[in-house]
């Protein structure tokens, strides 16, 4: 029993609490001359949730759960919904560095998905209403600071993982939408060129920086698109790559996207009409052939070769500007780029005609009787594999009177003094190719060889004799 008097007991007190207070608020209104306490407490009650709106992310899943479907809108709405969804997708853009708003940025994931798949089933949904909203989506998406590589000093690592964007998940539907965009037939460029403007192909440029590879293929397979559709901005775009190019050559060094943007260089080479613009020409002087200085030239070797060579198919007058820049850009101590040059020296030679080689033959065997000596093994096995090649040999063999005594010198100190025996072995091989192809001039210039040598012998044999004799000198002057 005493548990239970305690129980009635604590409600009563309960009972007793509660009548008071009410008495109090009674009294309160009461004594209240105005209704202005009242207004205050409704108008604190209704801001509470007006308050917590404004607590929420920019971006919140109901944003985009509030527009509804788009397959399940009616058909006149459609096309304004569709609308709401570009402003929506565009106006909240997620940091994809933190784990945070994870609910937020699967709704806005699963609404691009939705974009996407209505404008591959709707017809005419590319108009010039659209066009404004379609291209300031992309923008606020894609237009954005690259994060700075960690280890500036490296300039290229092929070991190096790249660094991926962690908001590809946004991203490759964005740029999915937008090559839908481009490559659509509802886009008529005389409209479109209103918006996807000058502007706007720099800052999509900008982007070939980017160190995540699946960006760049995206970025390529656009700007190629773009380049074909909108022929208005085709000489701005290469203007613009050419820009580029400097950036590289004489700033920086340092671009993620210079084989990418090779790349559509080599069709848009492949497609210039003959004979070649002057532009075009000093493009290839001017852009593409200094990027050889570049330190990183083994990142886009491949493409820059295949639009190096196109240019020298469209006209074989430009393998001497091409070869020419070659010797003067030629590497003396970095051994792997000097086995870039000379496969890229091959390919060329295979299109030089012969009045161009006869202009560059002298400077051109010079560099590769240097070669032949040079003490990396790589380096003089690659050069004396130019041999192997016919159409060369064929070269060589019509200016022999000039080539032979400039290359015959270096076999000869090549198959004495390199340490190498597969070097020994082809030395010997080309030694004996010369041989078969002109007996006498062989001789002759063997014979050159020797004396020459014999010679080279007497001076130095002359000079550590003067040298011995001041020693001597010196040596009774201080005695």
């Amino acid at each position: 029993m005493p548990s239970r008097f305690a129980c009635s007991e604590h409600i009563s007190n309960k009972k007793m609490k509660l009548i008071q207070t009410v008495k109090r608020r009674m009294g309160s209104d009461k004594n209240s001359k105005t209704p202005a306490a009242s207004t205050d407490a409704v108008k604190t009650k209704t801001e509470k949730p007006s308050v917590k709106a404004s607590t929420k992310a920019p971006g919140e899943g109901s944003v985009f759960a509030e527009l509804g479907k788009l397959r399940e809108a009616a058909a006149v709405d459609r096309t304004e919904l569709f609308r709401k969804k570009l402003q929506v997708c565009g106006a909240h853009v997620f940091n994809f560095h933190n784990d945070g708003f994870q609910k937020e940025k699967e709704a806005k994931r699963q609404t691009l998905l939705e974009i996407v798949e209505y404008v591959n089933n709707t017809r005419n949904c590319f108009n010039e209403m659209l066009m404004t909203d379609v291209v300031s989506m992309v923008g606020a998406n894609i237009f954005r600071a690259l994060p700075v590589r960690k280890n500036v000093s490296v300039l290229y690592d092929p070991d190096e993982e790249p660094a991926l964007e962690p908001a590809w998940p946004h991203l490759q539907i964005v740029y999915e939408f937008f090559l839908r965009f481009v490559v659509s037939n509802d886009v008529d460029p005389k409209l479109a060129k209103k918006f996807v403007d000058q502007n706007f192909i720099l800052k999509f440029l900008d982007l070939f920086d980017s160190e995540d590879p699946r960006e760049r293929d995206y970025l390529k397979t656009i700007l190629h698109r773009t380049y074909g559709k909108f022929m208005a901005l085709r000489s701005f775009i290469r203007r613009a790559i050419q820009h580029t190019f400097f950036k590289v050559i004489y700033e920086s060094e340092q671009h993620s996207g210079i084989g990418e943007l090779l790349e559509i260089l080599g069709s848009i080479i492949n497609g210039f009409a003959l004979p070649l613009k002057q532009e075009h020409s000093e493009f290839l002087v001017k852009a593409l052939i200094p990027l050889h200085k570049v330190k990183s030239l083994a990142m886009f070797y491949q493409q820059l070769t295949y639009c190096l060579t196109q240019y020298a198919e469209k006209d074989p007058r430009l393998c001497y500007d091409i070869i020419h820049s070659l010797l003067q850009f030629w590497p003396y101590t970095i051994t792997s780029k000097q086995m870039l040059f000379l496969n890229l020296l091959e390919e060329m030679l295979e299109l030089t005609q012969p009045p161009e080689f006869a202009k560059l033959q002298e400077p051109l065997f010079r560099r590769v009787s240097l070669c032949i000596q040079s003490p990396h093994f790589q380096v003089a096995e690659r050069t004396l594999f130019l041999w192997n090649n016919d159409y060369i040999v064929k070269l060589i063999d019509q200016n022999r009177k000039v080539l032979f005594p400039i290359v015959i010198g270096a076999l000869y100190t090549n198959s004495k003094q390199h340490w190498n025996s597969a070097v020994h072995g082809l030395t010997f091989n080309v030694l004996k190719l010369l041989m078969e192809s002109d007996p006498q001039l062989f001789d002759e210039c063997s014979s050159k060889h020797k004396s020459d040598m014999a010679e080279e012998e007497a001076r130095d044999a002359t000079r550590l004799t003067r040298w011995a004799t001041l020693r001597e000198l010196h040596d009774a002057q201080k005695a």
